[in-house]
């Protein structure tokens, strides 16, 4: 907390923290471990997820105050999409453990360098339709976070009771559109998750956080202080060259857990924004199909040639100059990633991560 002195709002700088080291494995195989799906070009726009996330955020955070936090496997392809960061602006993860440790990290190398910034965390592969909303949206909330001690998050209305986000309970108003959290519950099973739907006073957590830098250190040494415990001990070294090798040694050893486990569910100043800007974590095939352009038959072609007769409601994806040819097909993802093909109904995308699972335990890494 020796990293936290005050100084007047005036002085406050803005930062982006992209998390960006996911695998994606829902979107198996198009998403594969050496190419995940926040590098790919899903829309055929020439931007991958992570260039999209990159974008949309320029008008609002200088490029010299973004971070992207990845694995380090992926710091060749970090920068191959964004050449224009610099070294210092990948923070590489030498392991996967979640989303606190690694906005964590984000916190206390911006708190090095600027303990007074404001901050906002962003997953590297959702989609926004509805890019002067989302801004509009951000600059309520960093207006709001630069005012006030909260852990803000942006808050999505539900369309179907999903079992994979985190839900909202909205409390009373607090100022323009931000309201005060009375409860926050991550990824509830089937009946719950319908409860909370039919209630409508829940909304979705969009995954999109804004907060102080200050606030974000108090709530993990309060309610995360085994982590915070691992970063203390190399506060000295950040901002300094020393930093990586410190990461590199002890970052291995963090808990594995989300921020809505660790911090979300149990702070106090827990607020929402409730937005409306065209939000998909574009977390599966479904999601991918709902958000993508239809033909008349309701069949979304992903940039590869398709004869589909008597067939409707399909995702294609299979690149090269491959000709697929169908008959008779009705709501199936039909995945082709070369080495691997993936055919299967939408109905029962949720096996997906058996099927990698399965691959892995036949073949190894070899369709990883």
């Amino acid at each position: 907390r020796d990293l936290v002195r005050s100084r007047g709002l005036g002085d406050v700088y803005k930062r982006q923290v992209i998390m960006c080291g996911g695998i994606g494995s829902r979107f198996w195989p198009y998403s594969r471990t050496d190419r995940p799906k926040q590098f790919i070009d899903f829309f055929g726009t020439g931007r991958s997820l992570l260039q999209m996330s990159y974008d949309r955020i320029s008008p609002l955070v200088p490029k010299e105050n973004i971070i992207i936090v990845t694995n380090s496997h992926y710091a060749p392809l970090v920068k191959e999409q964004l050449p224009e960061l610099n070294d210092d602006q990948i923070l590489l993860e030498p392991a996967r453990r979640n989303t606190a440790p690694c906005i964590a990290w984000a916190a206390y190398h911006i708190a090095a360098r600027d303990p007074q910034a404001s901050m906002i965390v962003t997953p590297s592969d959702h989609l926004i339709t509805r890019d002067a909303e989302f801004e509009k949206s951000i600059r309520l909330g960093f207006n709001f976070v630069e005012k006030h001690d909260a852990l803000l998050t942006l808050g999505i209305k539900p369309t179907r009771p999903e079992t994979g986000y985190g839900y909202i309970q909205i409390g009373r108003p607090v100022e323009d559109d931000v309201l005060k959290v009375k409860t926050f519950t991550e990824k509830p099973d089937i009946d719950l998750a319908k409860v909370f739907v039919e209630s409508g006073e829940f909304f979705w957590n969009s995954g999109i956080f804004l907060w102080s830098v200050k606030s974000i250190l108090e709530a993990l040494h309060n309610y995360a202080p085994d982590l915070t415990s691992t970063f203390d001990n190399g506060l000295a070294t950040f901002g300094t060259p020393e930093e990586n090798a410190f990461i590199q040694r002890e970052f291995p050893g963090c808990v594995n857990i989300s921020i809505d486990y660790a911090v979300m569910e149990r702070a106090s100043n827990v607020y929402v924004e409730c937005v409306n800007f065209g939000w998909s974590d574009l977390g599966t095939w479904s999601a991918l199909y709902d958000n993508s352009p239809k033909n008349r038959d309701s069949n979304v072609v992903q940039n590869c040639q398709v004869l589909a007769y008597n067939s409707s409601g399909n995702i294609f994806a299979v690149p090269g100059d491959k000709l697929v040819v169908v008959n008779g097909l009705h709501d199936y993802i039909v995945a082709d990633a070369g080495d691997v093909l993936l055919v299967c109904p939408k109905s029962e995308e949720q096996h997906i991560k058996q099927y990698v699972n399965d691959a892995k335990l036949s073949y190894k890494d070899k369709y990883l």
